[in-house]
C-alpha cells in the first residue's frame, strides 16, 4: 500500500497518525492539513471496519493501534460500529478550509460522516 512519508520517520508517523485517529474517533472532527487528512482517513475507516466485525481478534488489532487506548476501542465498537451497521465504507468526510497563514498549507476539516455540522468560522476559530 502506497502512502505518504509526511516528513517524518515511520515510528514518528505512525505514532501521529494513531494519535490523530484516536483525536477524530473521540471528537468526531479534528481540524488539519490536507495530507494528513487522507493519510488518516484510511485509518480512521479501518478502526470502523474493525468495530463492524466485532470479534476478539478485530478489537485487539484496534488497541494494538490505538496503543490500548480502551476508551477509543469501546466507543469505536460500541457507538460507531452501530451507526454505521449499513453503510459500506466512507465514513470520513474532508471539508476544505483556507490556507494556513504562514506556509500555505491547506487546513481541511476530517470528520465523521453523521456528526454534527460544523461550520467554517467555527473551524477557523478552534
Amino acid at each position: 500500500m502506497a502512502y505518504r512519508k509526511l516528513g517524518r520517520d515511520n515510528k514518528h508517523r505512525r505514532s501521529m497518525l494513531a494519535t490523530l485517529s484516536k483525536e477524530v474517533i473521540m471528537n468526531e472532527t479534528i481540524t488539519t492539513t490536507d495530507t494528513r487528512a487522507k493519510e488518516v482517513r484510511k485509518f480512521v475507516d479501518k478502526l470502523i471496519t474493525y468495530g463492524k466485525k466485532g470479534d476478539l481478534g478485530s478489537r485487539r488489532r484496534a488497541l494494538a493501534f490505538v496503543h490500548n487506548d480502551k476508551k477509543v476501542v469501546d466507543k469505536v465498537f460500541n457507538d460507531l460500529a452501530s451507526r454505521y451497521a449499513n453503510r459500506n465504507g466512507g465514513y470520513t468526510q474532508i471539508l476544505k478550509l483556507d490556507e494556513r497563514r504562514g506556509d500555505n498549507a491547506l487546513m481541511v476539516v476530517l470528520k465523521l460522516v453523521d456528526a454534527p455540522e460544523v461550520k467554517k468560522e467555527e473551524a477557523k476559530t478552534k
